[in-house]
């Protein structure tokens, strides 16, 4: 399935619009990640336990969408965007969501 953030696809026309597709996921921290970035806030850098918990997030999300897609006849994804929003302490929502459309070759 071809997925993109911009509102066309080179090479192919849209001939239908499926609907929103929407994937999500919650995550937590954990005590340990916590504490190496309670201490790692002390000299300053990358927080690369968050940094790699937000890119499985993010994977996750896309692939939920793209699921989400499939059930509704799309062979394409347009528009795509992310959000993210806190749900309750310590846990965030990471949402992707775009337009499932169908295209042919133009």
């Amino acid at each position: 399935m071809d997925i993109t953030s911009t509102e066309t696809l080179p090479g192919r026309r849209i001939t239908s619009v499926k609907g929103v597709a929407v994937g999500s996921t919650v995550r937590t921290k954990n005590i340990g990640k916590d504490i190496g970035a309670g201490l790692k806030s002390l000299v300053g850098g990358e927080l690369k336990s968050y940094s790699d918990m937000l890119t499985e997030a993010r994977a996750e999300a896309l692939s939920r969408m793209e699921e989400q897609a499939v059930e509704l006849g799309a062979d394409a994804l347009v528009n795509l965007r992310f959000m993210t929003s806190s749900v309750a302490a310590g846990a965030s929502e990471i949402l992707a969501y775009a337009t499932a459309v169908t295209t042919e070759a133009s």
